[in-house]
């Protein structure tokens, strides 16, 4: 069975699917539209004019026959089940149905590979879920070609979720159908033939269809580098399946063995994972809303000469990065007070093709349906066959190839766009992602997101500026280095130097003997401090600290927490969250331990700054290192014992105070986290609330869509029956008058003209009012008569001219047989008399 799924003006895309479909193609084929419940069906007889195949309304209990065509009826659900058509009054009310979907869905259920599905011209995006379990189940998809949809909404979206197997235009899609069933017959008995055949040689490796995905992704791994494990199974499913189609394969486990044996497949079905569809502003709304909030926001914020940044995540051919480019440039137009400010878009893309067209730059002329005809004149240079960016803008941008799962990410960004990459990923890598987007950001940096993209779990580390067009800002809640999983390839630890170097200072040479000696005072016999901020990042050092700080592996990382010596970290974070929430005094950590056994202790003085002001938030911390004292054999009970005894007292105290305030903690967070999950649950009620109305509005857009075109082609028809009708009535050469009820002129033929002075504007004049060649006085009174009694009436009237009529009043009745007027012939006779003249003479 074929389901042929339709909405605004898929009409005629119906025409030109069921035109090209032979006599015996041996399918089904189910046409649902969304049809207005409140007229009079005229679907069916509109198709059967343009196909052999019988067309017919479905009915309840039908079961279908091959070579033929059903439409589903108004009001009413279509579904499959059991092998039989069935029918149901709409479940939902009006504005809310999903017909293609619930008869694919249902065919999905009831005919599994057997069912095909074919999506053509209409608003919204019904049929995107049908197809979807269609290709699930082992059927086959196909859409119309949006460029040549008169209403691109529907089949763009099953396009772009990714589950359309053939798309072309509406009259080549039946051919293709054609042949995609009979590969996959072909390829099915292949598989049947090999199945009957001896068994394999002893030692050679077999996979079985659930090791195989993980096998492919595998081989991929090992070839390309670069692992695709945390992407969607079904995502990775429908690609590799599409490969398969190609080869004729009927399993992944033939498949993963083709590409054991051919590296050059890998190739290709690693560049058949990378999906790339973007444009330029795609979204319009967000490319808005961006313009009207984020851009003037960042800008405001930016020191006068300063460089914005920002990173577009999976830029493909770099439209998006182009784009972004071209909105600041409009932006700083339009507020000349920031004309100093520049912005740096670094671009990238797992793609390396994709990368390499776009540095260059260069886009096809069909760009130009993409924005104002005044951007593209403004920011491209007219080619032969498209449109080159201008050099002012590609110098905006910066483009690499990058891997955001395996990659270290960019940082200090103003703003970070990574839209419908994040669909294709599952939950856990996104989850990991989120964390890091933050990280990369500055605070009250921007994230923009996809349409169906949100932020999920990481609600606390982002603020919504917008959530039709999924903006972000990002929080004041900090993410420190160590919580951040960073996609950092392995790599060898460095080596820790023997002696931290000292930090050269540059210091502003003084004519004062004072500042020489204070300076030469501080680096010789202060002690070792650092200050950090709230987040533990350190922004100052003074003197040598190279013993209780070093820097971490990886990336730089200046975050205290990070770079304290592994002996000290944990009583040091204690005792910075303990002074942070406190906000006042210092705590002193004496004789910790740094390399047991050591001669030395280390005292660690930690003290909150309030003045000056511009230190006021910080916390200063001290390291002093003093003499351990010497041990020496003691008796069991001495003051040593004691003393030790003592240190594990107070460490069972910190870590039991740790416990509490880790408890503490992770209660409030319980707490916030289940008042913003309510606060989403809100929102997102009130979002379908609107979404459920927009698409109401959507649906009765639709329905009216398909009865206007159902209209015009009546309109079209009608027209047709008249001219037939005019061409008929002049091609008997028989003067014919029509009067209506009141006896006005309704309509005329060219021959009455000779007779009754008639012209265009008479259409509506009495009779009466009409002068003519005729001595016919009684005229009127016999078109009464014949109105009042309807009674034939014919007589013989000569003309002032000498001519001589036959002049016929017959009543004018409708197909419904009213009558509303009379219908008055005139017929030349005069030829007829003369004869009879002369018969009689003779």
């Amino acid at each position: 069975m074929v389901a042929l799924g339709a909405s605004a003006g898929g009409l005629a895309a119906l025409q030109d699917f069921l035109a090209q479909v032979p006599a015996n193609s041996g399918l089904v084929y189910l046409v649902v539209q969304h049809l207005d419940p409140d007229h009079k069906p005229m679907l069916a007889q509109l198709l059967q004019r343009v196909t052999a195949l019988p067309v017919q309304d479905a009915s309840d209990g039908l079961r279908p026959h091959a070579n033929a065509v059903y439409v589903i009826p108004p009001n009413t659900e279509l579904t499959v089940a059991g092998g039989l058509l069935r029918l149901a009054p709409p479940a939902q009310p009006r504005g809310q149905r999903l017909p293609i979907d619930l008869l694919l869905l249902s065919m999905a259920e009831d005919l599994g590979a057997r069912a095909c599905g074919v999506l053509l011209s209409g608003m919204g995006s019904d049929g995107s879920l049908g197809l979807q379990a269609v290709r699930a189940s082992g059927g086959l998809s196909l859409a119309q070609t949006p460029e040549n949809a008169q209403f691109d909404s529907m089949p763009r979206s099953a396009i772009a979720s990714g589950c359309v197997d053939i798309v072309a235009p509406a009259h080549e899609l039946p051919n293709r159908l054609l042949q995609a069933l009979a590969q996959r017959a072909q390829a099915k008995h292949q598989g049947a033939a090999a199945g009957s055949a001896a068994n394999a040689p002893e030692g050679e490796e077999v996979l079985d269809e659930d090791a195989a995905l993980p096998a492919i992704v595998g081989l991929l791994r090992a070839h390309c580098k670069h692992d695709l494990s945390d992407y969607k199974p079904s995502t990775l499913g429908r690609r590799i399946q599409r490969r398969m189609g190609v080869h004729g394969l009927a399993t992944a486990s033939a498949y993963a063995e083709l590409l054991r044996q051919n590296p050059q497949e890998l190739d290709l079905l690693f560049k058949e994972m990378l999906i790339g569809v973007t444009q330029f502003f795609r979204d319009p709304d967000t490319w808005l809303e961006l313009a009207q909030k984020v851009l003037p926001t960042l800008l405001e914020r930016s020191e006068p000469g300063s460089r914005l940044r920002a990173w577009v995540v999976g830029c493909s051919t770099g439209e998006e990065a182009y784009s972004l480019a071209i909105l600041f440039q409009e932006a700083l137009a339009q507020q000349p007070e920031h004309q100093g400010l520049s912005l740096q878009i670094f671009a990238s893309d797992l793609s390396g093709d994709a990368i390499a067209l776009a540095r260059r730059g260069f886009y096809p002329a069909k760009i130009a349906g993409d924005m104002d005809a005044a951007l593209l004149a403004r920011y491209f240079s007219p080619q032969a066959d498209g449109y080159l960016i201008n050099k002012q803008i590609r110098e905006m941008v910066l483009f690499a190839q990058h891997d955001v799962i395996q990659d270290p990410p960019f940082t200090k960004l103003d703003l970070l766009s990574c839209r419908n990459l994040m669909i294709y990923f599952n939950a856990g890598l996104q989850r990991r992602l989120l964390p890091l987007f933050s990280y990369s950001l500055r605070p009250g940096g921007a994230l923009l997101l996809g349409a169906a993209e949100t932020v999920g779990s990481a609600q606390a580390l982002f603020t919504p500026l917008s959530l039709k067009s999924r903006i972000f800002w990002r929080s004041g809640l900090a993410v420190g280095a160590s919580t951040v999983d960073f996609p950092i390839n392995p790599r060898p630890q460095p080596k820790r130097p023997p002696e931290e170097s000292p930090v050269s200072q540059t210091a502003v040479p003084s004519t004062q003997l004072q500042a020489h000696a204070e300076q030469a005072l501080l680096q010789e016999f202060s002690p070792a401090a650092v200050l950090v901020n709230a987040q533990g990042d350190v922004v100052f050092i003074n003197g040598r600290v190279g013993r209780f700080l070093e820097p971490a592996a990886g990336k730089a990382n200046w975050n205290i927490h990070v770079m304290a010596h592994p002996a000290i970290r944990s009583q040091l974070a204690a005792a910075l969250r303990q002074l942070l929430q406190d906000r006042h005094g210092s705590i002193e950590l004496p004789g910790l331990e740094l390399d047991p056994p050591s001669s030395t202790r280390l005292d660690l003085t930690l003290k909150y700054m309030r003045e000056p002001s511009s230190l006021a938030g910080m916390v200063m911390v001290v390291f002093r290192e003093r003499a351990a004292p010497t041990r020496s054999r003691r008796k069991p009970g001495s003051a040593a014992d004691a003393g030790a005894i003592a240190d594990l007292e107070r460490c069972r105290e910190e870590i039991q105070a740790l416990r509490q305030e880790m408890g503490a903690a992770a209660e409030e967070l319980q707490a916030a986290n289940e008042e913003l999950q309510s606060t989403n649950e809100e929102l997102q009620s009130a979002n379908e609330e609107l979404t459920t109305s927009k698409e109401e509005s959507q649906s009765m857009n639709e329905e009216l869509q398909t009865l206007n075109g159902e209209l015009q082609t009546k309109l079209d028809d009608l027209a047709l029956a008249q001219s037939d009708m005019q061409n008929l009535l002049n091609s008997t050469d028989i003067a014919t008058l029509f009067l209506d009820s009141q006896l006005h002129v309704r309509r005329y033929t060219e021959q009455i003209t000779r007779i009754v002075h008639l012209r265009p504007s008479d259409v509506g004049r009495p009779l009466t009012d009409l002068a003519s060649t005729l001595i016919y006085p009684e005229l009127l009174a016999d078109a009464q008569e014949t109105l009042r009694s309807l009674s034939f009436s014919e007589k013989e009237i000569h003309t002032t001219d000498g001519l001589c009529f036959q002049v016929r009043i017959k009543p004018y009745r409708t197909l419904s047989n009213v009558i509303q007027g009379v219908v008055i012939t005139l017929i030349d006779i005069t030829a007829a008399k003369a004869l009879e003249a002369r018969l009689r003479k003779a």
